[in-house]
């Protein structure tokens, strides 16, 4: 698998629960091991050069880990203190992710999305190069995911960071990504920008009349396939011109045209296709 993260950019890693995203995060953080072949990053293998690449990787895989009966600020001592860092850093961050005013209250008092703040905090306090983070916002409301959202958005723009982020959903990968990576069964589908993605949702026409069967016999008499659907009768898409042709052969056949819309997949629909066969979302 060869994941292409331009620097800069933000990287959605999509693929349904059980795709293999977490064991390739895993993988690239040498957490475990590959079965086989080795893992690279910043064009330098891994296993030889540990220290090295993780140094400039930051890094939230599920759920952050944090010392319940500590503070905020006293969680990112621990990691400052492993990294040994410059406690500048600590303020720096937790000005980043809107915890400042937390930062003396105990985790533990802390909600989920000012958790999953504090979480990204740690990943940034190294002043990291890239920064992965794996579904981080899993089990948030609406309002905590728009604040994740609003921040890792910041991340590539203000700071410099390049971000790789995980996720099974593609409307909120949508939302913040500007490459993305399609993973099923622990292959990789599709990688690319997501105006690539949809340029694969084909257009349709779909034409509303009050005689769906009458109109199917008028437009298979004309060479044309079409599908019934709850909303009409669709068919691929055409040029003007043609759609014209086709709706005078109607009218000329005493069949009343309610509407004449465009019908086009939805990235979700896409998505779906791409990652059929995979385990459940």
């Amino acid at each position: 698998m060869n994941l292409k993260l331009r620097e800069g950019e933000i990287y959605g890693f999509l693929g349904p629960n059980g795709a293999g995203k977490t064991t390739t995060i895993r993988m690239l953080l040498g957490l475990i091991n590959p079965s086989k072949g080795e893992t690279r990053i910043f064009g330098k293998e891994l296993k030889n050069n540990r220290l090295e690449i993780l140094q400039s990787v930051g890094s939230l895989v599920e759920s952050p880990s944090y010392y319940p009966h500590l503070t905020g600020e006293e969680n990112l001592e621990t990691v400052r203190r492993i990294l040994n860092i410059p406690k500048k850093n600590i303020t720096d961050v937790l000005e980043l992710v809107r915890l400042t005013k937390m930062a003396d209250r105990k985790v533990g008092e802390y909600s989920l999305g000012m958790k999953q703040r504090l979480g990204i905090a740690a990943a940034l306090l190294g002043n990291p190069k890239l920064v992965i983070l794996d579904e981080p916002t899993n089990g948030l409301d609406p309002a905590g995911i728009l604040e994740i959202r609003k921040l890792i958005l910041k991340l590539p723009s203000e700071y410099g960071i390049t971000v790789m982020i995980s996720s099974h959903l593609l409307s909120e990968i949508e939302q913040v990504a500007t490459q993305v990576g399609i993973i099923a069964n622990g292959e990789m589908l599709f990688q690319d920008d997501i105006a690539t993605l949809r340029s694969r949702a084909d257009t349709k026409i779909v034409f509303s009349t009050s005689d769906s069967d009458k109109a199917l016999k008028v437009f298979l008499k004309e060479g044309v396939e079409a599908i019934k659907t709850q909303h009409g009768l669709m068919i691929e898409e055409r040029t003007d011109k043609e759609i014209s042709e086709l709706a005078k052969k109607l009218v000329h056949n005493e069949i009343d045209i309610f509407r004449i819309s465009d019908e086009a997949k939805s990235l979700e629909d896409i998505f779906l296709e791409m990652t059929r066969g995979g385990e459940t979302l």
